[in-house]
């Protein structure tokens, strides 16, 4: 009954704010946390160390991106922003990871991304289907807005970094036999990615909005959080009808490839590129 009771209210703030036409930007901070404790020879890196290896890595952990929106259309581009002195700039993966251009248009099901992979530009499209989210009648506030969460499991994109984890060390190879392996992925001998992943959202019915950060939407309001894996991805400003006309444009620019033969060919790229690397390593030993 208090579940109906929720679905009925939130039915009713879409029908009542549905009249108006609504648009706006929106901030979002992303923040990824990284497990070290197996990183180094047999799992043993100092404190001191896993402190540096931190703060060279926070440009690529601690990102901010804006999400440009009308009624069914939104654009989610990362910010630019000056790295600092002496960051180096270093574990950034030499354009592994994405920083393009995603755009969703909800009403016609389109899904395009603008992106670079050493260079090369490509449009990658995605089919856009109906997320199966599970809403809940727990609330939160989120600045000035009362927010509800949906959960749901996702399939991990194999190029999402942030999901891989370093496969742990057994001695006790009948402990090892017994693991369900069933929803991990073998990257390496040394790497493993989950297959899925719960994805918690917050929505607010406030602003009646079927839209959110990144890949996410289908809720009777804005996303305003997101927590997925070790990525939080949280708003922290919001101007709705800004003086200035949004309008937003699909993205053209690449090399137009489906999402499923975008990742097979990145993926086949990085896995030559891993050889290579330990190739040329092999070489370099006999050398010396």
């Amino acid at each position: 009954m208090k579940n109906l009771l929720t679905l009925l209210f939130l039915a009713v703030s879409i029908t009542t704010f549905s009249q108006k036409e609504i648009t706006g930007k929106a901030t979002y901070m992303s923040k990824t946390t990284v497990d070290m404790s197996s990183w180094g020879r047999n799992g043993q890196m100092s404190e001191a160390q896993k402190k540096q290896i931190a703060a060279r890595m926070k440009n690529m952990l601690e990102k901010t991106y804006t999400l440009t929106f009308t009624k069914n259309e939104s654009v989610y581009k990362e910010d630019e922003k000056l790295e600092a002195p002496g960051a180096g700039g270093g574990f950034r993966f030499g354009g592994f990871g994405g920083s393009g251009t995603q755009y969703k248009n909800t009403k016609d099901k389109v899904a395009l991304e603008s992106t670079e992979f050493f260079g090369k530009n490509f449009l990658v499209s995605d089919e856009m289907n109906q997320p199966k989210w599970e809403m809940s009648t727990e609330t939160k506030k989120i600045g000035n807005y009362t927010c509800y969460k949906a959960t749901m499991m996702k399939d991990v994109d194999p190029l999402d970094w942030t999901n891989m984890r370093r496969r742990r060390n057994n001695d006790n190879k009948k402990d090892e036999s017994k693991k369900d392996s069933s929803n991990v992925t073998k990257i390496s001998d040394e790497i493993e990615m989950p297959q899925q992943i719960e994805v918690t959202a917050w929505y607010t019915p406030q602003i009646p909005i079927s839209n959110g950060p990144g890949e996410y939407w289908g809720l009777p309001g804005l996303i305003l959080e997101v927590n997925s894996g070790r990525t939080t991805v949280l708003c922290t400003e919001l101007v709705l009808n800004p003086s200035e006309k949004i309008e937003i444009e699909a993205p053209t620019k690449g090399e137009k490839i489906k999402r499923e033969k975008y990742t097979k060919t990145i993926t086949q790229k990085m896995e030559e590129m891993r050889q290579n690397f330990r190739g040329r390593g092999r070489e370099g030993r006999g050398r010396f």
